[in-house]
Protein backbone atom coordinates (compact mmCIF):
# COMPACT_ATOMS: atom_id res chain seq x y z
CA UNK A 1 0.00 0.00 0.00
CA UNK A 2 3.08 2.55 -0.33
CA UNK A 3 0.69 4.93 -2.43
CA UNK A 4 0.45 9.12 -2.25
CA UNK A 5 -2.76 8.30 0.20
CA UNK A 6 -0.19 6.61 3.09
CA UNK A 7 2.02 8.86 2.55
CA UNK A 8 0.07 12.21 3.66
CA UNK A 9 -2.39 10.14 5.95
CA UNK A 10 0.81 9.15 7.57
CA UNK A 11 2.27 13.02 7.61
CA UNK A 12 -0.71 14.02 9.36
CA UNK A 13 -1.33 11.30 11.45
CA UNK A 14 2.02 11.88 13.43
CA UNK A 15 1.00 12.95 17.39
CA UNK A 16 2.88 13.39 19.83
CA UNK A 17 2.18 11.42 23.44
CA UNK A 18 1.07 13.64 25.41
CA UNK A 19 -2.56 13.90 27.09
CA UNK A 20 -3.84 15.53 30.69
CA UNK A 21 -7.01 16.49 31.78
CA UNK A 22 -8.21 19.41 34.49
CA UNK A 23 -8.72 17.42 37.52
CA UNK A 24 -10.99 20.48 38.60
CA UNK A 25 -14.48 19.35 39.72
CA UNK A 26 -17.23 21.23 37.03
CA UNK A 27 -19.84 20.64 34.60
CA UNK A 28 -19.93 23.30 32.11
CA UNK A 29 -23.14 21.62 30.44
CA UNK A 30 -26.48 23.83 30.08
CA UNK A 31 -29.37 21.72 30.52
CA UNK A 32 -30.03 21.20 26.87
CA UNK A 33 -26.98 19.36 26.11
CA UNK A 34 -27.94 16.50 28.43
CA UNK A 35 -30.48 14.08 27.70
CA UNK A 36 -31.15 11.32 30.39
CA UNK A 37 -28.10 12.04 32.07
CA UNK A 38 -26.01 10.99 29.12
CA UNK A 39 -24.03 14.12 27.45
CA UNK A 40 -25.00 14.95 23.97
CA UNK A 41 -22.95 17.01 21.58
CA UNK A 42 -25.11 19.21 19.55
CA UNK A 43 -22.33 20.39 16.87
CA UNK A 44 -20.67 18.69 14.68
CA UNK A 45 -16.44 18.40 15.25
CA UNK A 46 -15.67 19.93 12.46
CA UNK A 47 -17.73 22.00 8.76
CA UNK A 48 -18.80 18.05 7.64
CA UNK A 49 -19.75 19.63 4.19
CA UNK A 50 -16.08 20.69 3.09
CA UNK A 51 -15.20 16.98 4.45
CA UNK A 52 -14.66 14.21 1.62
CA UNK A 53 -15.34 11.50 4.06
CA UNK A 54 -14.52 10.20 7.26
CA UNK A 55 -11.90 7.64 8.02
CA UNK A 56 -13.14 5.24 10.88
CA UNK A 57 -11.07 4.47 14.20
CA UNK A 58 -8.68 1.67 14.01
CA UNK A 59 -6.42 2.23 11.09
CA UNK A 60 -3.27 0.44 10.88
CA UNK A 61 -0.79 2.48 9.11
CA UNK A 62 3.31 2.63 8.81
CA UNK A 63 4.40 3.16 12.43
CA UNK A 64 0.58 3.43 13.88
CA UNK A 65 1.14 -0.24 14.24
CA UNK A 66 -1.90 -0.84 16.69
CA UNK A 67 -5.43 0.40 15.83
CA UNK A 68 -5.52 4.09 15.67
CA UNK A 69 -7.36 5.72 18.38
CA UNK A 70 -8.97 8.22 16.56
CA UNK A 71 -10.57 9.02 13.31
CA UNK A 72 -9.64 11.39 9.95
CA UNK A 73 -11.38 14.09 8.48
CA UNK A 74 -9.69 15.10 5.13
CA UNK A 75 -10.83 18.01 3.16
CA UNK A 76 -12.95 17.53 -0.04
CA UNK A 77 -9.06 18.33 -1.62
CA UNK A 78 -7.24 16.50 0.35
CA UNK A 79 -5.32 14.89 -2.56
CA UNK A 80 -5.23 18.08 -4.64
CA UNK A 81 -3.05 19.89 -2.17
CA UNK A 82 -5.16 22.71 -2.29
CA UNK A 83 -5.66 24.75 0.52
CA UNK A 84 -9.32 24.65 1.75
CA UNK A 85 -9.67 25.69 5.47
CA UNK A 86 -12.44 23.56 6.98
CA UNK A 87 -13.36 25.15 10.48
CA UNK A 88 -13.37 23.39 13.53
CA UNK A 89 -16.00 23.28 16.47
CA UNK A 90 -16.45 22.90 19.89
CA UNK A 91 -19.37 19.56 19.76
CA UNK A 92 -20.21 21.03 23.35
CA UNK A 93 -20.08 23.68 26.30
CA UNK A 94 -16.72 22.84 27.60
CA UNK A 95 -13.15 24.28 29.08
CA UNK A 96 -9.62 23.97 26.79
CA UNK A 97 -7.58 22.48 29.38
CA UNK A 98 -4.21 21.55 26.99
CA UNK A 99 -3.10 23.11 23.66
CA UNK A 100 0.27 21.69 22.40
CA UNK A 101 2.28 23.13 19.30
CA UNK A 102 3.21 20.71 16.83
CA UNK A 103 5.65 22.48 14.66
CA UNK A 104 9.08 20.95 15.73
CA UNK A 105 9.36 17.63 14.79
CA UNK A 106 8.86 18.60 11.05
CA UNK A 107 9.45 21.97 9.61
CA UNK A 108 7.09 21.91 7.12
CA UNK A 109 4.14 21.15 9.83
CA UNK A 110 3.20 23.68 11.89
CA UNK A 111 0.15 22.79 13.68
CA UNK A 112 -1.81 21.90 17.01
CA UNK A 113 -2.97 19.44 19.36
CA UNK A 114 -5.85 20.54 21.77
CA UNK A 115 -8.09 18.96 24.49
CA UNK A 116 -11.52 20.18 25.21
CA UNK A 117 -12.94 18.78 28.65
CA UNK A 118 -17.04 18.75 28.46
CA UNK A 119 -17.37 17.37 31.68
CA UNK A 120 -15.59 15.61 34.92
CA UNK A 121 -15.03 11.95 32.63
CA UNK A 122 -15.44 13.41 29.19
CA UNK A 123 -13.12 15.22 26.34
CA UNK A 124 -12.74 15.88 23.18
CA UNK A 125 -9.40 15.81 21.65
CA UNK A 126 -8.32 17.65 17.84
CA UNK A 127 -4.80 17.35 16.41
CA UNK A 128 -3.31 19.29 13.57
CA UNK A 129 -5.94 22.24 13.69
CA UNK A 130 -3.54 24.58 11.65
CA UNK A 131 -5.18 27.87 12.87
CA UNK A 132 -6.22 28.70 16.47
CA UNK A 133 -9.47 31.38 16.83
CA UNK A 134 -7.85 34.80 17.98
CA UNK A 135 -9.26 34.07 21.61
CA UNK A 136 -7.41 31.11 22.20
CA UNK A 137 -4.24 31.63 19.91
CA UNK A 138 -3.17 34.10 22.37
CA UNK A 139 -2.61 31.23 24.67
CA UNK A 140 -1.07 29.46 22.27
CA UNK A 141 2.93 28.14 23.46
CA UNK A 142 5.67 28.65 21.45
CA UNK A 143 6.36 25.67 18.60
CA UNK A 144 7.41 22.78 20.06
CA UNK A 145 5.92 23.92 23.35
CA UNK A 146 3.11 22.53 25.30
CA UNK A 147 0.43 23.92 27.64
CA UNK A 148 -2.35 23.72 30.46
CA UNK A 149 -4.60 26.29 30.43
CA UNK A 150 -8.82 26.36 31.28
CA UNK A 151 -10.43 28.61 28.23
CA UNK A 152 -14.33 28.28 28.39
CA UNK A 153 -15.90 27.42 24.85
CA UNK A 154 -19.50 27.21 24.17
CA UNK A 155 -21.20 24.51 21.90
CA UNK A 156 -20.52 25.22 18.73
CA UNK A 157 -18.00 27.99 19.11
CA UNK A 158 -15.55 28.18 16.43
CA UNK A 159 -11.90 26.81 17.59
CA UNK A 160 -9.72 26.84 14.40
CA UNK A 161 -9.38 25.81 10.69
CA UNK A 162 -7.25 23.29 9.18
CA UNK A 163 -6.98 22.25 5.40
CA UNK A 164 -5.78 18.50 4.84
CA UNK A 165 -6.64 16.71 7.44
CA UNK A 166 -7.24 16.84 11.07
CA UNK A 167 -7.98 13.82 13.64
CA UNK A 168 -10.39 14.06 16.33
CA UNK A 169 -11.48 11.09 19.43
CA UNK A 170 -13.71 11.31 22.39
CA UNK A 171 -12.21 9.99 25.59
CA UNK A 172 -14.72 9.04 27.97
CA UNK A 173 -13.13 7.97 31.26
CA UNK A 174 -16.32 6.06 32.72
CA UNK A 175 -16.31 4.14 29.76
CA UNK A 176 -13.60 1.27 30.05
CA UNK A 177 -12.84 -0.71 26.64
CA UNK A 178 -13.47 -4.57 27.05
CA UNK A 179 -11.06 -5.38 23.79
CA UNK A 180 -7.96 -4.25 25.54
CA UNK A 181 -6.73 -7.74 27.19
CA UNK A 182 -3.94 -6.08 29.85
CA UNK A 183 -4.88 -2.47 30.73
CA UNK A 184 -0.96 -1.78 32.33
CA UNK A 185 0.16 -2.39 29.01
CA UNK A 186 -1.09 1.13 27.68
CA UNK A 187 -0.06 2.91 30.71
CA UNK A 188 2.17 5.17 28.14
CA UNK A 189 -1.50 6.45 26.41
CA UNK A 190 -3.47 6.09 29.15
CA UNK A 191 -6.51 7.67 27.76
CA UNK A 192 -6.15 4.46 24.68
CA UNK A 193 -8.26 2.30 26.83
CA UNK A 194 -11.27 5.09 27.20
CA UNK A 195 -11.79 5.92 23.89
CA UNK A 196 -15.18 4.95 22.37
CA UNK A 197 -16.65 4.97 19.04
CA UNK A 198 -17.45 9.12 18.79
CA UNK A 199 -20.54 8.88 16.95
CA UNK A 200 -22.36 7.72 19.77
CA UNK A 201 -22.08 10.94 21.51
CA UNK A 202 -23.80 13.29 18.80
CA UNK A 203 -27.57 14.23 18.61
CA UNK A 204 -29.54 12.15 16.11
CA UNK A 205 -29.27 14.64 12.96
CA UNK A 206 -25.58 14.88 13.38
CA UNK A 207 -24.85 11.09 14.16
CA UNK A 208 -26.62 10.47 10.80
CA UNK A 209 -24.89 12.82 8.89
CA UNK A 210 -21.71 11.24 10.59
CA UNK A 211 -22.25 7.83 9.26
CA UNK A 212 -23.33 8.74 5.72
CA UNK A 213 -19.67 10.52 5.88
CA UNK A 214 -17.99 7.73 6.99
CA UNK A 215 -16.08 4.98 5.02
CA UNK A 216 -17.02 2.13 7.47
CA UNK A 217 -20.52 0.61 7.24
CA UNK A 218 -20.68 -1.76 9.95
CA UNK A 219 -21.16 -1.29 14.25
CA UNK A 220 -19.32 0.15 15.61
CA UNK A 221 -19.62 2.56 12.41
CA UNK A 222 -17.40 4.75 13.55
CA UNK A 223 -14.70 2.80 14.66
CA UNK A 224 -13.27 0.25 16.98
CA UNK A 225 -9.43 -0.29 18.08
CA UNK A 226 -9.96 -3.09 21.03
CA UNK A 227 -9.39 -6.19 19.19
CA UNK A 228 -7.76 -8.44 22.27
CA UNK A 229 -9.86 -11.78 23.25
CA UNK A 230 -8.34 -13.62 26.15
CA UNK A 231 -6.08 -16.89 24.84
CA UNK A 232 -6.91 -16.06 21.23
CA UNK A 233 -4.23 -14.37 18.73
CA UNK A 234 -6.46 -11.54 17.68
CA UNK A 235 -5.49 -8.13 18.96
CA UNK A 236 -2.24 -6.33 20.29
CA UNK A 237 0.24 -7.95 21.34
CA UNK A 238 4.17 -6.39 22.50
CA UNK A 239 7.41 -7.58 22.48
CA UNK A 240 8.51 -8.99 25.81
CA UNK A 241 10.64 -6.82 27.83
CA UNK A 242 9.82 -3.72 25.70
CA UNK A 243 7.36 -1.98 28.20
CA UNK A 244 4.32 -2.70 26.75
CA UNK A 245 2.78 0.43 24.12
CA UNK A 246 5.39 2.37 25.46
CA UNK A 247 8.30 0.63 24.11
CA UNK A 248 12.05 1.52 24.94
CA UNK A 249 12.93 5.08 23.56
CA UNK A 250 10.26 7.78 22.73
CA UNK A 251 11.23 8.43 19.38
CA UNK A 252 10.08 4.67 18.01
CA UNK A 253 8.13 3.00 20.76
CA UNK A 254 6.14 1.51 18.01
CA UNK A 255 9.35 -0.92 17.07
CA UNK A 256 8.38 -4.23 19.94
CA UNK A 257 4.36 -3.49 18.50
CA UNK A 258 2.12 -6.12 17.04
CA UNK A 259 -1.30 -6.23 15.92
CA UNK A 260 -3.36 -9.46 14.31
CA UNK A 261 -6.77 -7.23 13.77
CA UNK A 262 -9.33 -6.57 11.35
CA UNK A 263 -9.41 -3.66 8.53
CA UNK A 264 -11.19 -0.68 9.94
CA UNK A 265 -13.02 -0.34 6.76
CA UNK A 266 -13.59 -3.57 5.27
CA UNK A 267 -14.04 -5.35 9.54
CA UNK A 268 -14.18 -9.13 7.81
CA UNK A 269 -10.37 -8.85 6.11
CA UNK A 270 -7.06 -9.52 8.46
CA UNK A 271 -4.45 -7.07 8.63
CA UNK A 272 -1.54 -8.16 10.33
CA UNK A 273 0.62 -4.71 11.66
CA UNK A 274 4.50 -5.04 12.40
CA UNK A 275 6.63 -2.62 14.37
CA UNK A 276 9.52 -3.95 12.65
CA UNK A 277 9.29 -5.82 10.03
CA UNK A 278 12.68 -6.53 8.21
CA UNK A 279 13.68 -3.24 9.92
CA UNK A 280 10.34 -1.09 8.87
CA UNK A 281 6.86 -0.46 10.70
CA UNK A 282 4.59 -2.18 8.18
CA UNK A 283 1.22 -3.49 7.67
CA UNK A 284 -0.17 -6.59 5.14
CA UNK A 285 -3.11 -8.78 4.11
CA UNK A 286 -3.20 -12.55 4.54
CA UNK A 287 -3.37 -14.95 1.73
CA UNK A 288 -6.76 -16.70 1.68
CA UNK A 289 -7.65 -14.19 4.43
CA UNK A 290 -7.70 -17.55 6.64
CA UNK A 291 -7.20 -18.39 9.17
CA UNK A 292 -9.34 -16.30 11.52
CA UNK A 293 -7.31 -15.13 14.56
CA UNK A 294 -10.20 -15.03 16.86
CA UNK A 295 -10.35 -18.85 16.04
CA UNK A 296 -6.44 -18.99 16.89
CA UNK A 297 -5.97 -20.76 20.91
CA UNK A 298 -3.27 -22.66 22.42
CA UNK A 299 -4.62 -26.16 20.78
CA UNK A 300 -4.27 -24.61 17.09
CA UNK A 301 -0.62 -25.38 17.47
CA UNK A 302 1.40 -23.95 14.96
CA UNK A 303 -0.32 -21.14 12.42
CA UNK A 304 1.67 -19.73 9.36
CA UNK A 305 0.08 -16.58 7.74
CA UNK A 306 1.57 -15.56 4.07
CA UNK A 307 2.05 -11.47 3.69
CA UNK A 308 0.46 -10.23 0.81
CA UNK A 309 -0.22 -6.07 0.10
CA UNK A 310 -3.84 -5.25 -0.86
CA UNK A 311 -6.36 -2.47 -1.57
CA UNK A 312 -9.72 -1.10 -1.72
CA UNK A 313 -12.03 -1.67 -4.11
CA UNK A 314 -15.41 -0.58 -5.21
CA UNK A 315 -16.24 -3.62 -6.95
CA UNK A 316 -13.64 -3.97 -9.89
CA UNK A 317 -12.82 -0.46 -9.90
CA UNK A 318 -10.12 0.63 -7.53
CA UNK A 319 -10.66 3.23 -5.31
CA UNK A 320 -9.01 6.34 -5.60
CA UNK A 321 -8.65 7.18 -1.93
CA UNK A 322 -10.39 10.74 -2.51
CA UNK A 323 -14.25 10.19 -3.04
CA UNK A 324 -16.58 8.84 -0.36
CA UNK A 325 -18.01 5.51 -1.47
CA UNK A 326 -19.96 3.04 0.76
CA UNK A 327 -19.14 -0.55 1.13
CA UNK A 328 -15.72 -0.82 0.11
CA UNK A 329 -13.45 -4.12 0.07
CA UNK A 330 -10.29 -5.14 0.31
CA UNK A 331 -8.63 -7.30 -2.23
CA UNK A 332 -5.30 -9.05 -1.49
CA UNK A 333 -2.75 -9.29 -4.28
CA UNK A 334 -1.38 -12.48 -5.65
CA UNK A 335 2.66 -11.67 -4.28
CA UNK A 336 3.66 -13.51 -1.35
CA UNK A 337 6.58 -11.48 0.17
CA UNK A 338 6.97 -13.42 3.41
CA UNK A 339 4.90 -15.48 6.08
CA UNK A 340 4.95 -14.99 10.13
CA UNK A 341 5.01 -17.73 12.48
CA UNK A 342 2.65 -17.29 15.41
CA UNK A 343 2.29 -20.14 17.88
CA UNK A 344 0.17 -19.15 21.55
CA UNK A 345 2.55 -21.12 24.24
CA UNK A 346 0.25 -19.74 27.21
CA UNK A 347 -3.03 -17.16 26.91
CA UNK A 348 -1.05 -14.41 27.01
CA UNK A 349 2.28 -15.33 25.61
CA UNK A 350 3.05 -15.66 21.89
CA UNK A 351 5.65 -17.09 19.79
CA UNK A 352 6.72 -15.19 16.91
CA UNK A 353 8.95 -15.58 14.06
CA UNK A 354 8.96 -13.29 10.92
CA UNK A 355 10.71 -14.55 7.24
CA UNK A 356 10.75 -11.87 4.82
CA UNK A 357 11.17 -13.26 0.90
CA UNK A 358 10.31 -16.65 2.09
CA UNK A 359 7.64 -18.62 1.19
CA UNK A 360 5.30 -21.23 3.16
CA UNK A 361 7.31 -24.56 1.48
CA UNK A 362 10.46 -22.86 2.89
CA UNK A 363 9.58 -23.52 6.48
CA UNK A 364 9.92 -26.29 8.48
CA UNK A 365 8.76 -24.40 12.25
CA UNK A 366 10.10 -21.91 14.54
CA UNK A 367 14.06 -21.05 14.87
CA UNK A 368 16.15 -19.70 17.19
CA UNK A 369 15.44 -16.26 15.84
CA UNK A 370 11.83 -16.54 17.22
CA UNK A 371 10.67 -13.51 19.96
CA UNK A 372 7.83 -13.67 22.41
CA UNK A 373 5.33 -11.04 22.68
CA UNK A 374 3.16 -10.51 25.16
CA UNK A 375 -0.41 -8.84 25.73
Amino acid sequence: MNNKFLIILLFFSFTFLIFSGCTDTFSPLDKDSVSNGKLIFNYPPVDLDKVAFIEPMGSMIGNHVTPIDHQYYPSTDFLEGQEIKIDVYSPADGVITNIQHMGSFNSSMDDYRLVIQHTNSISSVFIHIDNLSEKIAKYAPSEGEYVSVSISVSAGELIGNYSGSVDYNVVDYDIVLTGFINQESYRFEPWKIHTPDPFNYFNVSIKNQLIEKCLRSEDPIGGKIDHDIDGRLVGNWFKEGTNGYGGLEKDNYWVGHLAIAYNSVDPAHILVSFGSYDGEPKQFGVKNNTPNPTNVSTESGLVIYELVDYDFYNESELWDRGSLIKGLKIKNYNHVHGVVLFQLIEDRKLNVEILPDTTIDEVEGFTNNAIIYIR
